[in-house]
């Protein structure tokens, strides 16, 4: 039961922790301000009274000084200005580099061993013995740079060591002795001269070439070098963890990921390559060694290093122990082997691995899964894409088995393992899913592991609820974060989160995916691994087209019914289980309707199956959307089988017309049978877009166009018989009918459609001007719209294309009384179409002569007039807006 304090109370309990907040703060920046005069250096003494500095400002150090505001950053010393022994010693540095460089490169040559070996030895121990001194004279800046040439003159004398007293010497042999002694020898520096940051970095750099260089030199094979770069990670890894100075950690963490990298590298491609079961042994044993250093180091590193510690460890142990079963199968087969160890990296929640490690090797186990489903998707994508090529030749005949349905020509041999593998890792969802509360138990040892250095397991609230005292658990009172979960249940197994402190909740939590999130993301994983499974696994084995086709539509209806159980149930209180199947198997109906347009027997059956499928997952389903997609699915699928009874039949498309209209029509009656039902809409508007069908495929013959239309004006008028359905429907109604007049008068080559027109409008003006002198309230568009569309767009149609001037002139005449009326009267209807039509009228009758001008005129007067009117527009642009408005408000006014 959730305690939620009173106002007043939870409101005393906030003033009493910011009173004691304020308290700790004044103390902190107290102890802040000592520390700070502490650190400072003491100032020159200056003449007895003459401190200027002083004048008016509080001692530094005085413990009493007054705390600065919240926020408060004190002002930066102004830094002494570099002086010029220090500007002439570095360049001198810099000087003595390039002359080194130069002597050794130029002049070595002419002067004999004793000279050469004389100068290089005193020039190389003075510029190591030089950074001491410096550094005891306060020029740390000097004594980089002198330190920088130090480690250029003992390259140097490497280098002329080997030019002139082991000329015969195998470079990359001498290389790596070099390496390791300049390693060692930097490394010794750099620690005697702790304030030094260039030594110990440069000498990490050197110690990654002595192994890797002497095994290369020996000629060592591909393993050997592995294993020397291995022990090179090592060593970067313990510099990393245990190294003195920032910048030879950094360097040691970014030497050892590469060569931990290249190690890897070798042993996976060994591993790969291998022979045989025994040869792969040797490469796994280096996997594997590395994987023992990488949870080494992640036990003691921090969070994110300890995970891609995890990471780099679950992967070695996959390649390595994956490898030998690999080496003796078929190649196809390869990958069961490497997931069946990554499925095995899961046991690790039950090891005493720190959980940030352990968390690494988990999401190991998950790539390496990723990673095998993702060889499974160019067979997946094949089986669902593949039949797309059927629409280009419709009931060509049953192909012999699935694959010549398909049509693809992917490997399929080596896809061998990929239903095995999609259907392991659904069973493994599916069983996660099943026995989630299990897994939850199994797993809470890892979620309330402690950390090394940690406060305890109760940072991640691994107390039981509701325990006093405990840690993780109680009130902010009793010491302890409150719960994650409402009822005593943790985050992972789906306990409630995200509450505040005095309601039982914990901070943390919020941050943590829900259990039953988890929980059905794994459901919904398994349902589409499944179904994958099951649809390559036909393919794989080429199962004959009939029992290809029939197994698909078999999946169809297993997955509506995993749907409209799982909507139904609630068990977890997670939709992604029936959102899921529903959207597999809208997918699948899909792939089994393109499968079954080889044949004409297989179309019919498979979409009226589809249809009833669906409709009877509608019925079984909840309310709501689940339940209209459904609906929808179903009233697609009758379409189709309407369709094709036009070719069956031996008819042209535009004669199948109106056969598609048949669904339009019975959507027409079941929305009027269910009302307002949340269903009727959907349908309808499915239905809809079948009649839209049904106007395209008549659009190359005018007459059934003409048809056509006034079946869905029929249609519309039956819809608008509801009320609900009427302000649309109506309309809608009589614009179907006009059109499809229209149509019928183009199609029959009328030259004079006044003829037609005219009789209608006049009864129709009538009739609106009846309606106005009973309710003058009427709108004009209702009263007058309809009978002046009647005659005036046909006619304008007609007047674009006659080549004479009467219909345009009488035309224009009138529109301009029209447009006056509407005027005069204020009227919306005549004033906007009548205008309208007298422009577009107008527009006609001035084309050619625009034309010709624009002719005549400079190609460049166009984009400048254009420019121009932009101009003006925008330098009176509120104006304009202002007139805008102005006119949408008369025009609102009118009727």
């Amino acid at each position: 039961m959730e305690h939620v304090p009173p106002p007043a109370e939870e409101l005393a309990r906030l003033d009493r922790e910011l009173a004691e907040l304020d308290a700790r703060r004044a103390q902190l920046l107290t102890r802040r301000a000592w520390l700070l005069a502490a650190l400072r250096p003491p100032a020159p003494t200056a003449a007895p009274g003459w401190n200027p500095s002083a004048w008016g400002a509080p001692p530094s150090g005085r413990p009493g000084a007054p705390a600065q505001p919240w926020g408060y950053v004190p002002p930066k010393q102004p830094s002494a200005p570099r002086s010029a022994q220090n500007v002439l010693l570095t360049l001198g540095g810099l000087l003595l580099t390039i002359a080194a460089i130069a002597f050794t490169l130029v002049s070595w040559g002419s002067m004999g061993i004793g000279g050469r070996s004389a100068v290089l030895a005193a020039v190389t121990v003075g510029a190591l013995a030089a950074p001491a001194v410096l550094l005891r004279r306060g020029l740390t800046a000097t004594a980089e740079a002198l330190a920088a040439l130090a480690l250029v003159l003992t390259l140097l004398d490497a280098y002329a060591v080997h030019a002139v007293a082991a000329p015969d010497t195998d470079g990359l042999g001498f290389t790596a002795v070099a390496a390791g002694v300049l390693a060692a020898l930097w490394t010794a520096y750099g620690l005697a001269l702790g304030k030094l940051h260039l030594p110990l970095p440069a000498a990490v750099v050197l110690a990654q070439w002595p192994l890797l260089f002497g095994a290369w030199a020996a000629g060592a094979p591909a393993l050997v070098v592995g294993w020397a770069l291995l022990a090179t990670a090592v060593l970067d890894g313990a510099i990393a963890l245990w190294g003195k100075g920032t910048g030879a950690r950094v360097t040691a963490c970014v030497g050892g990921s590469v060569m931990a990298f290249s190690a890897l590298m070798v042993g996976l491609t060994l591993s790969v390559t291998a022979s045989g079961p025994l040869g792969a042994l040797a490469p796994g044993a280096l996997l594997l060694t590395a994987a023992a250093a990488a949870l080494a180091g992640a036990w003691r590193a921090p969070r994110g290093f300890a995970r891609a510690g995890g990471v780099v460890a679950g992967l070695a142990v996959v390649a390595a122990v994956g490898g030998v079963p690999a080496a003796a199968v078929p190649e196809g087969w390869r990958v069961l082997a490497y997931l069946l160890a990554g499925l095995a990296l899961t046991a690790v929640v039950r090891t005493r691995l720190p959980r940030n490690a352990a968390i690494g090797v988990l999401v190991a186990s998950a790539a390496v899964a990723a990673g095998a489903l993702v060889g499974a998707l160019p067979g997946v994508a094949a089986v669902l894409l593949g039949p797309v090529t059927l629409l280009s030749d419709v009931w060509a005949g049953s192909p012999e088995g699935f694959r010549s349905a398909v049509g693809s020509t992917l490997p399929w041999s080596e896809l061998a393992a990929a239903p095995v593998v999609l259907a392991l890792v659904a069973g493994l969802l599916g069983a996660a899913y099943r026995w989630w509360p299990s897994l939850a138990r199994i797993a809470a040892p890892l979620i309330a592991r402690e950390e090394p250095g940690s406060a305890g397991a109760a940072a991640y609230g691994a107390g039981p609820a509701g325990s006093a005292g405990a840690p993780g658990t109680g009130t902010p009172e009793a010491g302890g974060a409150a719960a994650p979960g409402a009822s005593g249940a943790p985050w992972y197994a789906g306990g409630r989160a995200g509450a505040p402190w005095f309601a039982g909740g914990a901070p943390a939590a919020r941050r943590r995916p829900s259990g039953a999130a988890l929980r059905g993301a794994s459901g919904a994983g398994a349902a589409v691994l499944g179904w994958g499974a099951l649809l390559l696994a036909g393919a794989v084995l080429d199962v004959p087209y009939a029992i290809a086709v029939a197994g698909e539509t078999v999946l169809v209806a297993g997955l509506l019914a995993l749907a409209v159980r799982g909507a139904g149930s609630g068990r977890d209180g997670s939709t992604a289980v029936p959102v899921t199947a529903l959207v597999v198997a809208s997918a699948a109906a899909v792939s089994a309707g393109l499968l079954s347009l080889a044949s004409e027997g297989a179309s019919y059956a498979v979409f009226g199956a589809l249809t009833a499928l669906f409709a009877g997952a509608s019925v079984r389903a909840g309310a709501g959307v689940p339940r209209a997609v459904f609906a929808v699915a179903a009233t697609v699928g009758g379409t189709v089988p309407a369709g094709f009874a036009g070719r069956s039949l031996g008819l042209a498309p535009h004669e199948a017309a109106p056969l598609v209209l048949l669904v339009p029509a019975l959507t027409v009656l079941f929305g009027a049978r269910l009302r307002r039902n949340p269903v009727a809409l959907p349908v309808e508007l499915t239905g809809a877009v079948g009649a839209l069908v049904a106007v395209g495929l008549a659009v190359p013959d005018a007459p059934f166009l003409a048809l056509v239309l006034a079946l869905c004006g029929v249609l519309a008028a039956g819809a608008a018989v509801r009320p609900e359905r009427r302000p649309v429907a109506g309309y809608l109604a009589a614009a179907l009918f006009v059109l499809a007049t229209w149509v019928r008068l183009a199609a029959s080559e009328v030259s004079f459609p006044e003829a037609y027109t005219l009789p209608v409008t006049v009864p129709a003006l009538v009739v609106g001007f009846l309606r106005r002198r009973k309710d003058p309230e009427a709108p004009s568009w209702t009263a007058y719209g309809p009978g002046l569309a009647a005659t005036l767009l046909p006619s304008l149609a007609v007047a674009w294309t006659d080549p004479d001037w009467q219909r345009p002139l009488l035309l224009g005449v009138a529109a301009l009384v029209i447009t006056l009326l509407g005027a005069r009267y204020r009227l919306q209807a005549l004033l906007l179409l009548g205008g309208a039509v007298l422009a577009l009228d107008g527009l006609h009758e001035l084309a050619p002569y625009v034309v010709q001008v624009a002719g005549a005129l400079p190609r460049w007067l166009p984009p400048a007039l254009a420019g121009l009117l932009l101009l003006v527009v925008g330098a009176t642009y509120e104006q304009r807006l202002r007139d805008a408005r102005r006119l949408k408000d008369a025009l609102g006014r009118m009727r």
